[in-house]
């Protein structure tokens, strides 16, 4: 009978002994990944709570890396991804800190990719679920369960409206809407979760909008 380690599969959908420290973390990963805009050059793993206290021993470490380079949970792969990431010259550190008053198995990527530096804050929040609550510096609020827009902006007038309307136009149902912005007539961020994926050609339209900065699509993260 053949002895199993804790970085085998222990169901459908993951690799690992925690669906917190690897499905979720893998999760967060690609998610990451998706938002700085794919290729990774370099990154850093900010560790909080007990992300930071048992990362090595729960294999957070590996699967942060796993979704860093697209995998997903159950990618077998998984267990090999930090010598997948040397092997592609992709620097990668971690290191323990205190993000506040966030949820215990959270982190900070600090990512240097093709599209340049990129920082996202998420949490993984239990049975392989995430939350997403920062990208840039903004507040953001959203778990990747969802086709899930993230727009930036200058906080002017019509913004919102314009956007909604060509969502209208391309038959594409809001689930949920948020507006951020850190201050009054600055920068701004929309996160719309949606019930359809997201096409190239809704992406092409919004961007050209006038005051919009930038946009971030995020189909479905939720394994079938």
């Amino acid at each position: 009978m053949k002895d199993y380690g804790v970085f085998d599969i222990l169901g459908p959908i993951m690799i690992g002994p925690s669906s917190s420290h690897t499905a979720g973390a893998a999760r967060l990963g690609k998610v990451a990944r998706t938002i700085a805009g794919g290729e990774i050059k370099s990154v850093v793993c900010l560790l909080h709570g007990s992300f930071a206290k048992t990362y090595k021993g729960h294999g957070t470490d590996r699967a942060l890396v796993a979704g860093l380079l697209g995998m997903e949970p159950s990618d077998t792969r998984l267990r090999d991804a930090l010598q997948i990431a040397e092997d592609r010259n992709i620097n990668v550190q971690f290191e323990g800190t205190d993000l506040g008053d966030v949820h215990p198995n959270t982190v900070k990527f600090l990512i240097d990719g093709k599209n340049g530096h990129c920082e996202v804050v998420g949490s993984s929040i239990g049975g392989g679920n995430i939350q997403i609550s920062e990208v840039n510096g903004q507040s953001v609020n959203f778990t990747g369960a969802y086709p899930t827009l993230i727009i930036s902006h200058r906080d002017v007038p019509g913004v919102v409206s314009k956007v909604t309307a060509l969502l209208y136009e391309m038959k594409i149902n809001i689930a949920f809407m948020n507006v951020f912005r850190t201050q009054k007539g600055k920068n701004a961020t929309m996160v719309f979760q949606c019930d359809n994926n997201i096409q190239d050609d809704l992406i092409y339209e919004i961007k050209n909008i006038d005051a919009i900065e930038n946009v971030v699509s995020i189909n479905s993260i939720a394994e079938g």
